[in-house]
This record gives structure tokens, C-alpha cells and sequence, in this order.
């Protein structure tokens, strides 16, 4: 893990950025402090953390107290001598011994159910990371295939005139401008719609990481790729958070089990409490006392004899509420699998389709360089000339792709892995959101009047961003 992190921080040092340009550790960073999915997350996390004092309640001394006041405006048959009123006191407490375990499972299936919930912050997490991964390439890739086809259009601009500079001179046909015409407008078009595309992975970029993309550096090497898939299924299957998450579920689905089986058995607490009555000095019983105390304490114990079959059917529910969990459990072992074989499978293509694309670039150059030189002796035509600058272009996004794809494609594998959240990348904004943190404050609180501060948003709003265009300022 040490050296995983090492690893990526050090690739990111090595894309170091001049002031107004952002690195993928920065776009991170800030996803990770105002993302507001995430942020979103931390807070429903931090509502499943009150599960435990909810449920602890349960086991605690219950306290109340009641005051009445009394006026008696007509009793039939009562002594004229009755009082008048009355101002009663009472001060109750009471405390289980044993409700059949119900209390004890029930606090345990919330301890459960906020580890469960651990776990789905960690795949939220990672699940936002993996969207500002895809938008920094996507805007990387956006902004190299505009210069791609505007370089092209260029090109096919210098060639149109070239073409008609010699059909003036009746070196060439109007066939031949014609062709080099229709290809200059077609690159135009292209280049709109490679525009269209990049503003789109923009604003992408803004909606996930907060702010606009600057000067966007090239990313670093990932750190801690698989050597094989069985590698890589092993670590999911034993980091995935979703899966972590679906076995913890199951653990407390089986704790419910035994609360609702519990409905069946004895239940034993403890009472006492006082009361105070006070005439206030209105019985008019000669001698009589014009208030009064009482005390009491005892032990309550109940037995259910018969309840219309609820408590079994309860436990039969939750049985069953039990074995769905289970089952999907298995379900979404089922999908890490499949999406970490998919995603090393998708990684694998597309760092093979680099080393290709990259011979065809290559390729392409030279075949363009030379039907360029034949073309000068008569052997080739403006055609050929023209579908080999297409087949240059066509093989040089297809590169910048293969790229995008190949980075993208390893960073889902890394986070299908369970290895793709701020504690693997070494994030360097500030401590980490630790839900452990919020879970140990509120776990033992018992005090009915805490309470935190009103909620306010912690996210960052774009609605004064820019709206993107299809600009590239080139080095």
C-alpha cells in the first residue's frame, strides 16, 4: 500500500504543472472536498451511524415526569366537604432486564448496518474518482482531436488551393477540385462536431471536479495494476467495498432474524416512581391532610401466550428478508467479477490497440509523405492524396483514444479492485474524511437535548462557471 501510494505521488510530481494548469491529483483533490454526490454520501453515512443510539436507547433507564391540575366542577353524590381541586406530581422510571434479546440484536445489526455503510462511502468514493478520471481524459482526448482535425483541415485547405492553382494552369481537372472541395468541408465538419465534443467533456469536467479545466497536464502511470486477472479478481473479491458491503448487509440481515424471533419470549424490567397530590388547602374535611405522597418500585415481568401467529410470521419474514441478502450477495460477487474480468480484459485491449495505432500513425505519415512525392511525377492522383491524409488522421485519433481508453480502462480495474479510493492515492488536500470519526462522536450519546448544528451544503456550485467552448490554446 506504502509503495502504491509512493508510486502515484511520485508520477505526479513527475507532471508537475505551471500555475494556472491542473494535474489529475489536483482534479481529485477538489472532487474529493466538494463532490457533491460524495458529499451526499458522508452525510447519509453519518444518518446510519445514529442506528447505534438509537438502538441502544432501548437498553437505557427511561425517565418522565407529569404534572395535572385538577378543577372538580360537579361530582354527583360527593360530600360538600370533596375538594376542589387538585395539583398532581409523578416522577417515573423504568429499566429492561431482558426482552429476549431483542435489544441486544438490534444494536448489533446497527453496528453491522454502519460497517456496511463504511463500505458503500468507499465505493462512492471510488465511484466519483473513476468519473473525474474519465472527464480529465475525455477532455485531454477532446482537446488532442480538435487539433487533430483542425491540423487536417488546414491541410486539406493548403491542398484545395494547391489543386486549384494547378487547374488554372490545366494541370489538373475540376474532377480534382471538386474532390479537394468536398474533403475541405467535410474536415470543417468534423472539427464543429470534435468541438461540440470537447465543450461537452468540459463541462463533464466541471459538473464532477467543481471547476473548469486549466492547461490540463498528462496523467501519471498507474500504480498497482494486476500481473493477471486471477490476480486482479482475487484482490476484488476480497476489497471490493460493493461486495464488502453486501456480506456485512447479510450479517445484519441475521441479527434482524433473531429480533423478530424474540417477540416469542419473556420480557423482564424494573419500575419505580413517585407521586405528590395536593388539595391546595381545598378539602374541607375537618383534620384531613391536604396533600399526599406515594412511592413505589417492583419488577415487571411478561409472557406472550398467544399473539395470532405475528411473532412467527415476523420471523419468517425476516428469514426470508435474510436469505435475500444472501443471494444477493452472490449477485454482486457475481458483477465484481465479471466488471474486474471485463475491465482487465478492456485494459489489456486498448494498451495492445496503443502499440498499433501507433505503428499505423507512423505508417500512414510515411504513406502520406510518399503518395505526396508520387503525385509530383504524374503516378498518383488528388484522390489518393486525400485518402491518405484521411487515413493519417483516422489513425491518429484512433491513438489519442486508444490512450484515453487504455487509462481509463486500468483506473476502473483499479477501482473494481477496492484500489481506486483517497487512502490508495495519497490525496494530499487536507486530512481525509474518516466516517469512523462521526461514528465514535455519536455512538455513546445519550442525551436527549445534543444536537448538531443546522445542515449546510459543503459541495461547490458551478451555476457561475462559464459556459465551455471548443477552444485549444496550444503550446
Amino acid at each position: 500500500m506504502r509503495l502504491m501510494r509512493f508510486a502515484l505521488l511520485a508520477g505526479m510530481a513527475l507532471a508537475a504543472s505551471p500555475a494556472l494548469a491542473d494535474d489529475l491529483r489536483e482534479a481529485l483533490t477538489m472532487a474529493y472536498a466538494s463532490n457533491p454526490q460524495l458529499q451526499a454520501a458522508r452525510a447519509q453515512q453519518r444518518a446510519v451511524d445514529e442506528g447505534v443510539p438509537i438502538a441502544r436507547s432501548s437498553s437505557l433507564p427511561s425517565v418522565s415526569a407529569g404534572a395535572t391540575y385538577t378543577e372538580f366542577l360537579h361530582t354527583s353524590g360527593s360530600s360538600p366537604l370533596a375538594p376542589d381541586r387538585n395539583l398532581g406530581f409523578n416522577v417515573d422510571v423504568g429499566m429492561p432486564l431482558y426482552a429476549g434479546g431483542a435489544i441486544k440484536n438490534s444494536i448489533r445489526a446497527a453496528r453491522t448496518r454502519v460497517a456496511a455503510g463504511q463500505a458503500d462511502l468507499r465505493a462512492t468514493e471510488s465511484g466519483v474518482f473513476s468519473q473525474v478520471v474519465a472527464a480529465y481524459m475525455d477532455v485531454i482526448t477532446g482537446q488532442a482531436v480538435v487539433n487533430l482535425n483542425r491540423s487536417n483541415t488546414r491541410a486539406l485547405g493548403v491542398n484545395l488551393q494547391a489543386t486549384r492553382d494547378r487547374f488554372e494552369i490545366g494541370d489538373l481537372t475540376r474532377t480534382d477540385v471538386a474532390q479537394s472541395q468536398s474533403r475541405f468541408a467535410l474536415a470543417g465538419g468534423q472539427t464543429r462536431s470534435a468541438e461540440a465534443q470537447l465543450i461537452s467533456a468540459r463541462e463533464r469536467y466541471i459538473q464532477v471536479v467543481g471547476k473548469a479545466p486549466v492547461a490540463l497536464q498528462p496523467p501519471p502511470p498507474l500504480p498497482g495494476l494486476p500481473d493477471s486477472v486471477d490476480a486482479a479478481v482475487q484482490t476484488a473479491l476480497d476489497s471490493n467495498p460493493d461486495l464488502v458491503a453486501a456480506r456485512t448487509r447479510s450479517k445484519a440481515a441475521g441479527f434482524d432474524t433473531a429480533v423478530a424471533g424474540s417477540g416469542r419470549l419473556p420480557t423482564i424490567s424494573v419500575f419505580t416512581g413517585a407521586d405528590r397530590s395536593d388539595y391546595l388547602g381545598s378539602n374541607g374535611v375537618p383534620g384531613a391532610a391536604q396533600s399526599s405522597t406515594s412511592a413505589v418500585a417492583g419488577i415487571r415481568a411478561s409472557i406472550p401466550l398467544f399473539q395470532g401467529g405475528l411473532p412467527a410470521a415476523q420471523r419468517r419474514q425476516a428469514q426470508a428478508r435474510e436469505g435475500a441478502t444472501l443471494e444477493q450477495e452472490i449477485g454482486i460477487e457475481r458483477e465484481v467479477i465479471a466488471a474486474t474480468r471485463s475491465a482487465y480484459a478492456s485494459w489489456q485491449a486498448a494498451t495492445s490497440l496503443i502499440t498499433s495505432s501507433q505503428t499505423a500513425v507512423d505508417a500512414a505519415a510515411l504513406s502520406l509523405e510518399g503518395v505526396r512525392a508520387e503525385n509530383t511525377v504524374g503516378n498518383r492522383t488528388i484522390l489518393d492524396i486525400l485518402n491518405a491524409e484521411q487515413e493519417l488522421l483516422n489513425a491518429q485519433v484512433q491513438l489519442v483514444t486508444a490512450k484515453r481508453n487504455a487509462y481509463v480502462a486500468g483506473f476502473n480495474l483499479l477501482s473494481a479492485m477496492g484500489k481506486a479510493e483517497a487512502r490508495d492515492l495519497g490525496l494530499d488536500g487536507g486530512p481525509l474524511y474518516d466516517p469512523v470519526t462521526n461514528y465514535d462522536r455519536v455512538k455513546n450519546i445519550i442525551w436527549d437535548w445534543q444536537s448538531d448544528p443546522a445542515p449546510k451544503p459543503q459541495s461547490t456550485r458551478t451555476v457561475d462557471t462559464p459556459a465551455q467552448d471548443g477552444s485549444v490554446i496550444n503550446p
